[in-house]
Formats: structure tokens, sequence, C-alpha cells
């Protein structure tokens, strides 16, 4: 038992050392927020709808909704949010790629609770479709979660210009 404690601390310093070490991500917008529980005394759980611009890449928007627990734990800041979350993705412009990335690569991260899961949007490349690919799902340190939600992005040409960027090009 003492040992479980002790790996469990550890896993959590690492935790937080690589959070503190991850690479710029987005900034979220807050769009609006829609009651679906009241309580009486404390906030009401709700559901949010955030956007976010890729960091990487210009021209491409997402918008993702999440439940947001209220009641005495979540007006504290310490409620473990739910991991269903619905994302889409849209191109909203020229597409230009910023720099090359990985499949995978982090987009935005947020924490889902006090410690132990976060939220991330990472996207990829189908390079055979010339499509970007962008997934949404929420880890735990000790158990994850299957949970997620896939948006895709055709990399269109746009405006006068007639030729769009290839994706493959841009993967490291």
């Amino acid at each position: 038992m003492r040992f479980r404690r002790h790996v469990l601390v550890a896993l959590a310093a690492l935790a937080l050392a690589g959070a503190a070490l991850s690479p710029a991500q987005a900034q979220e917008d807050l769009i609006f927020r829609k009651s679906t529980v009241w309580k009486m005394l404390t906030p009401d759980d709700k559901l949010a709808v955030y956007g976010v611009d890729d960091p990487v890449v210009e021209g491409v928007a997402c918008h993702y909704t999440v439940p947001e627990k209220g009641g005495v734990a979540g007006m504290f800041g310490v409620a473990e949010q739910v991991s269903d979350i619905s994302l889409a993705c849209r191109q909203i412009g020229p597409i230009k790629f910023k720099d090359k990335s990985e499949q995978g690569d982090v987009v935005f991260r947020e924490r889902r609770s006090l410690i132990w899961k976060k939220m991330q949007i990472v996207r990829g490349c189908d390079a055979k479709r010339n499509v970007l690919i962008y997934m949404v799902y929420t880890d735990k340190l000790i158990d994850g979660s299957p949970q997620n939600s896939t948006s895709t992005v055709p990399i269109m040409p746009w405006g006068a210009n007639g030729d769009a960027p290839k994706c493959a090009e841009w993967v490291k």
C-alpha cells in the first residue's frame, strides 16, 4: 500500500512537470454557455462552447462543447469534469502552415480535474486525401478514457488563389 502511494505521488509529479514543459498551444475563446441542470444555491451544470484557432495551421478554427459541472465542487474549481466532448473544425481562410509538425501534435490542452484528467485536441494529416484531421479526447494519469470526437478539414483553395497547400509537405 505504501509503495502504491509513492508511485502515485511520483506519477503526479511527472504529470505536473510535463504540463509545465509543454509547447505553446492555442488559446480558447468562450462563445456561450447554456444551463443543463439547475442548482438552487450553487452554480448550475452547463454546456459551454469554445473556439480555438490552430496555432500552427493558419486558416483553421475548431469549436468544441464541454460539460461543466456546477455545485459546490464546480464553484471552487475542484470538480472532475466528464469526458463527453464534441468537436467541429473548419477552414475559415486560406491555409498557411507556419511550421512542420508531427502526426498527433497537440493543438490545445486543458485540465478537466485538479490533477488527474486533461482534455487534448490533436492534429494529423491524411496525405492521400490532403485533409487535416483533428481529434479531441480526455486522458487520466492512471485510467484513460476511450471517449473522443473527430473532425476533418479538407484543404481547399481559397479566394482567387487556385492552389491549396499539401499537408504532407508539412509533416515531420
